[in-house]
């Protein structure tokens, strides 16, 4: 089933869902159209898990046909580049390969200790596999890479200016007293991790890096993903659903009336709340729970606010803004809890180093017919202007 199929189903789903609500809106429902309402919620929810899965899939499947081709182009281009051979013997970790490539790239402690320098090339595969799995990773900026030992100092403002003045031709400026800034401090904080791979397949040297860097990117996105939304920016990125100074601070939250519902008005005044140079890049990112709670909302003119894609590739539109969607952001409705974030995300940077480290555990998983790979991945990331940024937070009470 295509892509644009489920989203028509996921579609009627929701018009299923409006239908019933439009009947029942000056009365209390019925208990056959709750059990009719609770099947389209369950339908929703289920087709949406599968888009997810199917866009996810599709994007792994184009990355490994470049990855693969690449390789090819890159042995007809270059068929004499022994750093990428040598890497794809190493991972196969027969030992005099691993020895072998470590003595002539890897440099440093960490090299002695074991670890292979992955190839730039690699890296850079690595990267761009990234930027087409996590929407983070497309929406936000990111700079330069970052060598291991760099960091990179961003000022963000702490406190906002006040208006400018006109002066008459001979008078004083007026001294600007109430901007202050603080600095946010980007450095390459290390991601430690264990994947293992199927002996059989890395046995095929021109296969192990193909196989190393999909099961790799899989588990970096994972948790970078879950950085970029909750991290506490203390040796991670800083989340977009952490209250910081240095980030997103409190004053730039909208809360809700009640803890465990939200309106309509709340979400306009969350967009509202944003100012007019944020408007025209800004997106929103939520869990889908939050995403099944607001498509039966409209707004005071009855205009359903929430408007489902029916294009592949194409995100659902809330508000006529962009809805990016992750199983990280908190998924409950409930007193004190943030639900939604809504701003310009080019104004999250998004730092990776230039570095990456690999130890190769052959012996370990033998029993198991698995190879090990401990990695070491070196990134940061956090907003860098507060205000360009609005955060939905659930009340204390319902009361």
């Amino acid at each position: 089933m295509t892509i644009i199929e489920l989203k028509q189903m996921r579609a009627k789903a929701v018009a299923d869902m409006r239908a019933i609500m439009d009947r029942c809106t000056d009365a209390a429902m019925s208990a056959e159209d709750q059990t009719a309402y609770d099947a389209a919620e369950a339908e929703f929810t289920r087709i949406s898990d599968l888009i997810d899965k199917e866009e996810q899939l599709q994007a792994r499947e184009r990355r490994m046909g470049e990855i693969e081709d690449g390789i090819e182009r890159g042995a007809r281009k270059n068929p004499n580049d022994k750093q990428i051979q040598m890497f794809a013997s190493a991972l196969t970790g027969n030992s005099a390969d691993v020895a072998a490539y470590r003595n002539a790239y890897s440099l440093g402690t960490d090299g002695q200790a074991g670890y292979l320098t992955a190839p730039v090339q690699f890296i850079a595969d690595l990267i761009k596999g990234l930027d087409d799995d996590l929407f983070m990773r497309r929406i936000c900026h990111q700079t330069p890479r970052l060598g291991k030992a760099q960091s990179l100092g961003f000022p963000y403002i702490a406190t906002d200016a006040s208006n400018a003045e006109w002066e008459g031709e001979t008078d004083t400026p007026t001294e600007e007293t109430t901007l202050a800034f603080g600095r946010r401090e980007f450095k390459p904080n290390r991601m430690a991790k264990l994947v293992k791979i199927s002996r059989t397949l890395i046995n095929h040297a021109e296969l192990a890096p193909t196989a190393v860097l999909e099961r790799m990117r899989y588990v970096i996105a994972a948790t970078q993903e879950k950085a970029y939304m909750t991290g506490d920016g203390s040796g991670k990125p800083l989340g977009i659903f952490t209250a910081s100074a240095s980030g997103i601070p409190t004053s730039r939250d909208v809360t809700a009336a009640k803890a465990t519902s939200i309106k309509a008005d709340e979400l306009i005044d969350l967009k509202y709340s944003l100012k007019g140079q944020y408007h025209a890049n800004m997106a929103w990112v939520m869990h889908r729970n939050m995403v099944k709670n607001i498509a039966k909302l409209k707004d005071n003119n009855g205009a359903f606010m929430w408007q489902p894609s029916m294009q592949a590739g194409q995100p659902d539109m809330l508000l006529g803004r962009a809805v990016h969607m992750t199983e990280y952001a908190p998924n409950e409705l409930k007193a004190n809890a943030y639900v939604a974030v809504l701003g310009d995300f080019r104004n999250y940077w998004i730092c990776d180093a230039d570095t990456l480290e690999m130890q190769v555990l052959r012996e370990l998983y033998a029993t198991t017919n698995q190879i090990g790979y401990m990695f070491n991945y070196f990134g940061d990331g956090a907003p860098v202007v507060g205000e360009a940024f609005a955060r939905l937070k659930m009340g204390a009470a319902d009361s």
